[in-house]
């Protein structure tokens, strides 16, 4: 197990003596003093625009900006065939895909398949691709357990399939997808394939090389590093052939008064002046995350679910929905008779942060036959005691609303 009470040492917040019990690290998650840091030192020592400036603080930035490509290659393990850029977020990532790659290479009856577990960041992207394209959106259906049903997979992939797009591991359930099997049944029929890995990057150990996607989508923020900084790894030999997303700056080779030609990959792609401070801030991130250990942190976050499944189960007014085997530590539920949302604003009167709502996905929620859950998520700051403290501000709760 971790050593949660010298790890908390780590984060600014923690050092209140107001009580904090943060559930809520699906959403976002608490950053170290080292990621603080790292952001704030850029600011006051060498703030500065990159690729551009010959000067000693201009060249010192594009060296720190241009290392984090380099930590992103190895802690993912990125084979050189594929390429790191640079974006906001996790959502901006797959636009990017829909946009640059689905724009310029569907068209009309293709097929694109999704699943009805996704973040409407991995769906509404490729609705609106489908809708101007006049593509076919069909996707994987939701079993009871909140686990993909892929026995049909067979029957939804065929030779019109040209891209999957799912998600590593639901931001609802904490389902860990079979993304292996999946890409390689639409590997069989030449298919692009494209992951979601916002949920999947800050929890558990990625082996990009192993999975063989084609793209691949995280966000730093989810991974104690800074807001406005994301990631797409892409295959070079396909982003190669796509459209810039954003033109402008930076993005460019040779630009005249009638014409212009592209910057290398992955240049081509990061228009304009970028989150300079906040890419080295997800540089920094990935090294605490390193030196805590992913592994490490999958273990203690394991241990969290099991205690808190057990320990939530035991209140006979909650629902828990989704029961995947491999799943991350994500709790979904309902306390009877508590709206979700009455219940988030109980529970943070005692200090306790849980997210409530329809979790970015709705079609989740629909499944369900609910509108809204509220939802618990563990991460490497978290302890038995957080859980022990939720359960019994749940049933005050509840006794408020018998």
């Amino acid at each position: 197990m971790l050593d949660v009470k010298k790890i908390r040492g780590d984060f600014p917040i923690y050092q209140s003596d107001k009580p904090f019990v943060y559930l809520d690290s699906a959403s976002t998650t608490q950053k170290p003093q080292v990621v603080i840091d790292a952001v704030s030192t850029y600011y006051n020592a060498y703030a500065a625009n990159i690729h551009r400036a010959l000067y000693e603080i201009g060249e010192k930035a594009t060296d720190a900006y241009e290392n984090v490509r380099l930590k992103v290659k190895a802690f993912l393990n990125v084979p050189d065939t594929h390429s790191v850029i640079f974006t906001r977020s996790t959502t901006e990532s797959l636009n990017l895909v829909a946009y640059a790659w689905g724009q310029k290479f569907l068209k009309a009856e293709d097929d694109v398949l999704v699943s009805e577990m996704e973040h409407h960041s991995n769906l509404v992207p490729w609705q609106l691709a489908s809708k101007k394209k006049g593509v076919n959106l069909d996707y994987i259906p939701l079993a009871d357990d909140g686990t993909l049903d892929t026995s049909k997979l067979g029957d939804l992939i065929s030779s019109n399939t040209k891209l999957v797009s799912v998600g590593h591991q639901s931001n609802v359930f904490g389902t860990v997808n079979p993304v292996k099997e999946i890409i390689a049944a639409a590997k069989s029929v030449g298919a692009v394939t494209v992951l979601d890995g916002a949920q999947a990057v800050p929890h558990m150990a990625v082996d990009i090389t192993d999975i063989h996607c084609d793209f691949y989508a995280f966000s730093g923020h989810k991974m104690v590093g800074p807001t406005g900084v994301g990631v797409l790894i892409g295959r070079t030999e396909l982003l190669d052939k796509m459209d810039p997303f954003m033109s402008g700056g930076e993005m460019i080779n040779t630009v005249t008064m009638k014409e212009s030609t592209w910057n290398d990959v992955p240049w081509k792609f990061e228009a304009g002046t970028p989150n300079i401070a906040q890419v080295i801030g997800l540089g920094a991130a990935i090294d605490y995350l390193q030196l805590i250990g992913v592994d490490a942190i999958h273990d203690h976050e394991q241990s969290l679910l099991k205690y808190g499944l057990e320990i939530l189960s035991q209140n006979k007014d909650i629902t828990l929905y989704g029961n995947a085997a491999n799943r991350g530590a994500v709790i979904p539920f309902n306390v009877k008779r508590v709206h979700s949302h009455d219940l988030a604003k109980f529970l943070d009167t005692d200090g306790i942060c849980v997210r409530a709502g329809h979790h970015c996905a709705q079609p989740i929620m629909n499944h369900l036959g609910v509108s809204a859950t509220a939802r618990a998520s563990f991460y490497l700051y978290n302890d038995k005691n957080d859980i022990d403290q939720l359960a019994k501000s749940i049933e005050k709760t509840a006794r408020i609303f018998a």
